[in-house]
């Protein structure tokens, strides 16, 4: 099994949870995780739209642990693994690259939370693509 893999996967679904999470909790945590004020004011009006959007995000990062866990070979092979596994590393390298303009611009507000959320994102990307390497043979097909 590919270890990397394996890492990616546990960390794509704690995330799928950490949204679900969030839409329990409502307004204040928009507010801290940075969704904005009007996500947090519609929470607070009971709108469905904030907890539609974070559940949508949750399933697609929830998309991605199976990816892994297929590129692993701890679930059926899904479709196009291999490709699936390089463009979720490159999803997730390419916004944890957010780090860059955040470490050159201080000051700015929240931003010790914005460059952790951004070096989290992009050492995942990279497990994911390293994972994608080292995927089982039969991903490939």
């Amino acid at each position: 099994m590919g270890r990397p893999l394996l890492l990616a996967a546990f960390a794509s679904f704690a995330l799928a949870v950490f949204h679900v999470v969030v839409t329990f909790v409502g307004a204040p945590a928009y507010r801290y995780f940075g969704a904005g004020e009007q996500m947090a004011r519609e929470a607070e009006l009971g709108s469905f739209h904030p907890a539609a959007i974070t559940l949508g995000i949750a399933v697609v990062f929830a998309v991605f642990g199976a990816y892994a866990l297929s590129g692993a070979g701890v679930i059926a092979r899904l479709p196009l693994v291999r490709l699936g596994l390089c463009v979720i590393g490159t999803i997730y390298a390419v916004r944890g690259l957010a780090i860059i303009p955040q470490l050159m611009a201080p000051g700015m507000p929240l931003l010790r939370r914005n460059v952790v959320f951004s070096a989290i994102s992009l050492i995942i990307g990279l497990i994911y693509l390293a994972g994608a390497a080292t995927a089982r043979p039969r991903a490939a097909r």
